[in-house]
């Protein structure tokens, strides 16, 4: 088995904002959709400028980027296919180093137009076993990603039976689905929006009522549309699945094989990037350095992983199918360590400029994420607009603001306040 090659720590991005914090706070590698075929039309996405610009940051810095395309497409989609596709091969240099695909047309479509940007293999794609793996890599994949479903036992024996430069990515932090891998009906079914055609509106997360009508379930913005509840051995499932979070497991994980350590959350914030980022490498390189280090540093991981908004954690499926223990039953499905107010974009003579997220004002306790080291509490001593229109609170979303704090910080260090 292999262990001696240290993971990748492949990172999300939903914005040019998130993508160069996932790059400064120590991503190997980031993924991103496109305007086009991408799982997450809610999130923001890149237009091929952008795209371009933000492989050329990630290259110079050494960090590499894949672009999703893992729609299961239906005939239209495979017309507009292949000229998305010349488009990504067009930006040359700064092309993506991979893409990612779940449909057997759209693979070989990519295959034929980009033969030289990597293909790697959706979780969409249902991978579950080493023969499905196998099959990939006989039609060219450099890469597949494991289903969630999959145990580390199943990973390893994976590993075991598939060819060596294959190589094995999953998901070790963030949401599950209830459904196989992702193949979700229930959006399109309540509300005409297809999970797999990147409109999912999550309705595993919503709020659901058990009627009086005998093993039934009701929605509470859907009354009087019932939904049988079935339970077995197992308990009765009612679909809010915990987060994952697998950092403290990284010996388990590089025992298993596993090439690419993957975080789910394209949709989420800069906050949220850079706090799962900054956990999950310090973690990896505390292993490769000294794994007594690593099992010291466990409960620190296990606090800076709770940083930001999150459901409550657990393993998932890699020790064993979840119990009732692996869902979320109460109203509150968020826990929220810090609340997110900006991100330094520039720093002036002891000003830092951000653009405000969430209201603070002059005189409150805050906190500075640095990029390197602890994280630091701070003080707001004034802020002032760009036209340095001093202001005694931040209430307006987006707004560019100057602000003073009461110690240094620097360029990419989040400000934010504990909840």
């Amino acid at each position: 088995m292999r262990t001696d090659r240290k993971p990748e720590l492949l990172c999300p991005a939903g914005s040019s904002e998130v993508f160069r914090t996932a790059v400064i706070y120590g991503a190997d590698a980031v993924y991103i959709g496109g305007e086009a075929f991408s799982l997450r039309a809610k999130a923001k996405n890149f237009t091929l400028e952008e795209m371009a610009d933000c492989i050329a940051f990630a290259h110079e810095r050494g960090v590499r980027v894949y672009v999703t395309a893992n729609i299961l497409a239906h005939n239209d989609d495979l017309e507009q296919a292949e000229s998305y596709f010349e488009s990504l091969e067009s930006l040359g240099e700064n092309r993506p180093d991979a893409l990612i695909i779940s449909d057997p047309a759209v693979f070989t479509t990519a295959k034929r137009v980009c033969p030289d940007i990597e293909i790697h293999v959706s979780t969409q794609a249902n991978n579950v076993n080493y023969g499905t793996f196998n099959f990939w890599h006989e039609l060219g994949a450099k890469r597949v990603v494991a289903g969630r479903e999959l145990s580390l036992k199943e990973i390893s024996g994976i590993r075991d039976r598939i060819p060596d430069d294959l190589e094995i990515e999953a998901f070790v932090h963030g949401a599950m689905c209830i459904s196989y891998s992702g193949r979700c009906l229930l959006s399109n079914f309540l509300t005409g929006r297809d999970a797999n055609h990147g409109e999912c509106t999550h309705p595993c997360r919503w709020k659901y009522d058990l009627t009086e009508i005998s093993g039934t379930v009701e929605e509470e913005t859907r009354r009087g549309e019932h939904f049988p509840v079935f339970e077995n051995e197992r308990g009765t499932f009612i679909f809010n699945s915990k987060d994952l979070c697998m950092v403290g497991h990284i010996p388990d994980l590089v025992k298993a094989g596993i090439d690419s350590f993957k975080i789910e959350g394209r949709m989420k914030t800069a906050l949220y990037v850079a706090t799962i980022t900054k956990a999950y490498r310090q973690a990896i390189d505390d292993y490769y350095e000294d794994p007594a280090l690593y099992e010291k540093n466990i409960p620190l991981y296990e606090q800076m992983v709770r940083g930001c908004t999150y459901r409550l954690y657990s393993t998932g499926f890699f020790y064993g199918k979840p119990d009732k223990e692996g869902q979320i039953y109460d109203a509150g499905t968020y826990e929220k360590g810090r609340e997110y107010l900006g991100t330094i974009r520039k720093t002036d003579n002891g000003r830092v400029l951000i653009t405000q997220k969430n209201k603070f004002c002059t005189g409150d306790e805050i906190e500075i994420m640095k990029v390197k080291g602890r994280d630091e509490s701070a003080k707001v001593l004034k802020i002032e607009t760009l036209e340095g229109v001093e202001q005694d609170s931040a209430p307006h979303a987006s707004q560019d603001l100057w602000i003073t704090l009461d110690r240094a910080a620097g360029e990419y260090d989040i400000l934010c306040r504990p909840v």
